[in-house]
Order: C-alpha cells, then sequence, then structure tokens
C-alpha cells in the first residue's frame, strides 16, 4: 500500500454541472438493465463501467464519469432492483458480481477500469479477484467491506429489521409515510459531509430518484434484501473458507485506488485503509471533511487520484508536470 497521488488539478476539464448522461434499457438474460453512458472526448480512450452503492443507482457517477471522459469510455449500471433496472431473484454479492461479469462480456468491452461505490465497491471486489481477465485497474469509494462495529454506521440501526419476517413488508410501509422531499435529505445527508458542495441541480435530480423509488413496488424488498446479503457476506468473512471478501481482496492484481472520507456514516471509516492493506498494489487516499460518495461531494479530487492511478499503471501519457 502506497499514498495516492494527484494528477494536476488544472488537466481537468473545467468546472460545470452536467446533466445526468443517457440511459438505455438493455434486456440481458431475461431482464432489464439499465446503463448510462458517458461517451468519451478523447483518443484513444478505454472502457470503464461505474457500479453504485445500496439505495444508489448509475446516475451517482454523473460527474465523476464526466471528469474521466477524456480518458475513459464510461458506462454506469443499475444494479437489479435498483435505478431502472428490473428486480432481481437473488440479492447477494456474488449475484450482483455476475450481473456485472455478465453486462461487461455482452457489451464486448472488456476488461474495464472498474469503479464500486459502498456495495459496488464490495462487488467490485468480487469481480476483480474472482474475474482478473476483466479488470484493468479497480477504484473503490468508501467500499462496503465487512466490520463487525455496526454501532459506527448508521445503517445498523436496520439490522433489527433483518430478524423480522417480511421485513421488506415493514420496510415499504415505512418508506410510504416518510415524503419524497424528507426522504431525500436524508439520504443526502446520511452521505454527504458538507451539504454546501452540492448543487441544486443535483439535489432536485436526487428528489427525482427517490420519486422513482416509490413507483417501484420492489424497491423495498430489493433494499432490505441486499442489506441482509452485506451483513451475511460480513459475517462469512471472519469464517474459514474461500468465499471470505477479505481473501478474495488479497487476490487482486489489478492496479487499485481505495478512497474513504473520514466523515463516513454509513461504513466504518476504518475499513478503507484496511481494504488498501489487503489488496496488494493499492493506493489509499483518505478525505477529510468527506462523506460517503465522494464521487459526488469531491468529484475532481477523486478524479485527479483516478487519472494519476492510470498514468501509473501504464494507461496514460506520463506528463513531468504530475504532482504527488
Amino acid at each position: 500500500m502506497k499514498r495516492a497521488a494527484l494528477w494536476p488539478d488544472h488537466l481537468l476539464p473545467p468546472h460545470h454541472v452536467p446533466p445526468p448522461w443517457p440511459g438505455r434499457a438493455v434486456r440481458l438474460d431475461g431482464t432489464v438493465t439499465y446503463v448510462r453512458d458517458t461517451p468519451a472526448d478523447g483518443p484513444d480512450a478505454e472502457p470503464a463501467l461505474y457500479v453504485h452503492g445500496l439505495g444508489g443507482s448509475s446516475q451517482n457517477w454523473t460527474d465523476l464519469a464526466g471528469l474521466l471522459a477524456g480518458r475513459l469510455d464510461g458506462q454506469a449500471i443499475d444494479l437489479p432492483g435498483f435505478g431502472r433496472s428490473e428486480p432481481g431473484l437473488s440479492y447477494t454479492i456474488p449475484a450482483f458480481a455476475e450481473r456485472v461479469i455478465r453486462w461487461i462480456e455482452h457489451s464486448g468491452r472488456g476488461p474495464v477500469h472498474l469503479f464500486g461505490n459502498s456495495l459496488g465497491g464490495a462487488v467490485s471486489v468480487y469481480v476483480a479477484g474472482l474475474r482478473p481477465d476483466l479488470v484493468r485497474t479497480l477504484t473503490l469509494i468508501s467500499p462496503a467491506l465487512p466490520f463487525l462495529g455496526f454501532h459506527r454506521s448508521l445503517q445498523g440501526r436496520m439490522l433489527p429489521l433483518l430478524a423480522i419476517p417480511r421485513g421488506e413488508r415493514l420496510a415499504a410501509w415505512r418508506l410510504a409515510q416518510i415524503a419524497p422531499e424528507v426522504m431525500a435529505r436524508q439520504a443526502m445527508e446520511a452521505c454527504v459531509a458538507d451539504l454546501s458542495r452540492i448543487s441544486e441541480q443535483r439535489r432536485q435530480e436526487a428528489l427525482e430518484e427517490i420519486r422513482v423509488r416509490y413507483e417501484a413496488a420492489h424497491y423495498a424488498a430489493a433494499y432490505v434484501r441486499t442489506f441482509r446479503g452485506l451483513v451475511s457476506s460480513f459475517l462469512r468473512s471472519y469464517l474459514p473458507g474461500p468465499r471470505s471478501m477479505w481473501r478474495i481482496a488479497a487476490s487482486i492484481q489489478a492496479p487499485t485506488l481505495v478512497v474513504g472520507g473520514m466523515q463516513d456514516r454509513l461504513v466504518d471509516v476504518r475499513v478503507a485503509p484496511q481494504t488498501a492493506r489487503v489488496i496488494p498494489d493499492s493506493r489509499l487516499m483518505m478525505l477529510a471533511g468527506v462523506g460517503h460518495v465522494a464521487q459526488v461531494e469531491v468529484p475532481r479530487t477523486v478524479a485527479r487520484a483516478v487519472l494519476h492511478l492510470l498514468v501509473e499503471s501504464g494507461h496514460g501519457v506520463s506528463r513531468p508536470d504530475v504532482a504527488g
């Protein structure tokens, strides 16, 4: 593990707030997967795939994908049951990883530069560890890898729900009691340390995403079942066996960037450094005053670290003015 370095800020595109990238519904293995495309605006761009976190969507990557479009031809997918994708049959980490693998194979774009946030980070670790042929580099932002201190996470309040038969019905009832505007604000407050960094456009888009959830009858069940699958993977990782997430992480061959927010309220802040220690070829960047979704809150900083990773790992043209 080493400290992440940053590409010069002045070499990034000027600051602006792009609208969500165009999306399309693709039928894959009998169900619809929703995909957003961020076309490259530079020559020799390489394919990238972005995977969102629990309760998120492909829209969480709008700013970062735009900043990286000079080097990467990006796609962001909605995992089964989230965003605008249809529900899945299973909501475990292996099941989500299989969908990501199938999408890479179906699209014919592999190997890709793989990005994952939170749940998407755990899924991406699984993909990179088990299918190294599909991954060029790996970027993990607040990855939801195993930790047992659930008191360190706002999600810990959901643990009793997992013990209730048909807990998803209770979750759906609770969802119906909260106005979309309130839910959007609560979600933003949980994920972002400094709300002043979030533009009004992004706030309105988050509200629209919440409204989409209210219209999806399957959403509450997908959320609860995914949280149950995530907790189960945490517990299994501390038992003997080849499917431990930490053992899989230790097998990753791809050059890796791990980003953590020091004000993360959803994943124990000690997880990002531990992840970087376990993955052999890793770089760590811990961001003071940043929460759970650094790619949303400080996308330029994350983009600078990613661009340096690309250059360092031979996926870009080296320049003499690279800054550490």
